[in-house]
């Protein structure tokens, strides 16, 4: 009721208190800061003490006047004000006028209002208040005090609750008190108001199981948990635990916020991405939106690679990380090697013409394979592209993840030739394209290419089009997939 009893707003509330016992009073005062931190309420003190009322909460003084700026936002509105700040104040020595959400009068409005503030009466006090600044014209804010609010730290908003709690009777543990203060965000209306939600859950003392219970949140070492799985690429125990903390009645936007929440606690460079995808997890499709945010380009990348689930980078023997595409051993396109065809748990029959008796030789999966004509053998060195210059793609790859790693990760969804002073890539989709193609990537892309002019190709001018296309058959055929290296990349 007091302006020394408001909390956690000494920045504001000094100033005021010190002018008020001057006999300083500005014409005009404009409160900047988040929502629920006290700006209105303020105001409502302020226009008391100015004119030494007593304030209680249900008083109704004539001389202050307090105007929602969203709801009388016209000119009509400011026009009619204009015309009753001109009348005398009837109880007090002040006519104060409190107008909330300033910023949402229109220009017209603001310019009707600039008139009265550039010459104000001098019983008259205007006090405005905004969550938006910067939406407030220039001419407002210049014949203004500008006072800026802030949200509580946690320490000021526990104590403060706390205080609350021991006036009000209300029994409830420190670590449940922790939660609201955490949800509330630092604003003391949200805080409040969650305190109050909590307080009549129970009689007896109100626990952080039961808070937690009751405002469906995850719990902290799940939510740990998670994240270890993000950072680890570990794409089974990402949908599992995502999965089980859903079905639980967590709100996919809930638990996007605490992974924010946690994610700014305790930052990490494995983390920071997951943090600009995290802020676009809401309704609609909040599931599939957090699950996107989750599943990295590197753990889809992997993860479509492999056919297995990727428990984390695994280094070379060079003790570089090796390419997603070597996670498994595929079919193969080479004509010039000796033909073979590798499926997943079973055996083909040889084709026509082909000596029965040949050798197999094992799948990764551990079964016997044999061989069809026309189709390299799994095992054989991957072919290079044609080129009269020898071209260390993997070398080229791993120079480019040095430097950035967004951009090795499209470079896994291309097919390249060479020459001795060309870099031809070959795009399979528009965005590839679109993302290589600018010219920091550009310079990235040719800084890495040691000299070589690097030329981004169109989609559908892929040179290896023809073998594509018989390899598609075979693998349909085949039932499996097949993996056509001809341009040094997977498919």
């Amino acid at each position: 009721m007091k302006l020394d009893e408001v909390v956690g707003q000494e920045q504001v509330t000094a100033p005021l208190i010190s002018s008020l016992k001057a006999g300083k009073i500005s014409h005009a005062y404009l409160f900047v800061g988040p929502r629920g931190c006290g700006k209105t309420s303020v105001a409502r003190i302020l226009a008391h003490e100015v004119n030494g009322f007593k304030y209680e909460v249900e008083d109704d003084y004539v001389d202050i006047i307090e105007i929602d700026g969203a709801s009388n936002r016209g000119i009509d509105n400011i026009r009619e004000l204009r015309e009753k700040v001109m009348i005398a104040p009837t109880a007090g020595k002040y006519k104060v006028y409190i107008i909330d959400e300033v910023h949402m009068l229109t220009k017209e409005a603001f310019n009707a209002l600039l008139k009265t503030l550039e010459e104000p009466p001098a019983h008259v006090i205007f006090i405005m208040a905004t969550t938006d600044a910067y939406k407030v014209p220039v001419t407002i804010t210049s014949r203004a005090q500008t006072f800026e609010f802030k949200l509580a730290d946690k320490k000021t908003m526990f104590n403060h609750l706390k205080s609350i709690c021991e006036k009000e009777q209300i029994k409830i543990s420190d670590e449940a008190l922790e939660i609201i203060v955490k949800r509330g965000g630092g604003s003391f209306r949200d805080s409040l108001s969650l305190l109050d939600q909590i307080s009549t859950l129970s009689d007896k003392e109100i626990t952080k199981e039961l808070v937690v219970s009751a405002m469906g949140l995850p719990d902290d070492e799940k939510i740990v948990e998670i994240l270890t799985d993000y950072a680890e690429h570990d794409v089974v125990k990402i949908t599992t635990d995502l999965k089980e903390l859903l079905s639980s009645g967590v709100k996919p936007e809930t638990l996007a916020e605490e992974m924010i929440e946690t994610i700014i606690d305790n930052p990490t460079m494995d983390l920071l991405p997951l943090l600009a995808k995290l802020p676009d997890v809401k309704a609609p499709f909040g599931e599939a939106k957090l699950l996107v945010a989750l599943m990295s380009d590197g753990v889809l990348a992997l993860e479509s690679r492999s056919g297995a689930r990727p428990s984390g980078p695994s280094p070379r023997a060079d003790g570089a990380t090796p390419r997603a595409a070597a996670l498994r051993t595929p079919l193969r396109w080479d004509s010039n090697a000796t033909p073979s065809v590798v499926t997943s748990g079973c055996t083909h029959d040889v084709a026509p013409g082909r000596d029965s008796n040949a050798t197999p030789s094992d799948t990764s999966s551990g079964s016997p394979r044999k061989v069809l004509p026309g189709l390299p053998d799994s095992n054989a060195t991957p072919s290079k592209p044609i080129a009269t210059k020898d071209f260390d793609w993997d070398g080229f790859l791993d120079r480019v993840k040095g430097m950035n790693d967004a951009i090795y990760l499209q470079l896994l969804k291309v097919e390249y030739t060479t020459d001795s002073t060309t870099l031809n890539i070959f795009p399979k989709k528009k965005i590839v394209k679109t993302i290589l193609s600018r010219d920091n990537n550009k310079k990235i892309l040719i800084e890495a290419a040691s000299g070589l002019k690097v030329i981004i190709n169109d989609v559908g001018d892929n040179p290896n089009a023809a073998k594509d296309e018989l390899i598609s058959k075979i693998s349909d055929i085949m039932g499996g997939e097949v993996q056509n290296d001809s341009g040094g990349s997977p498919f």
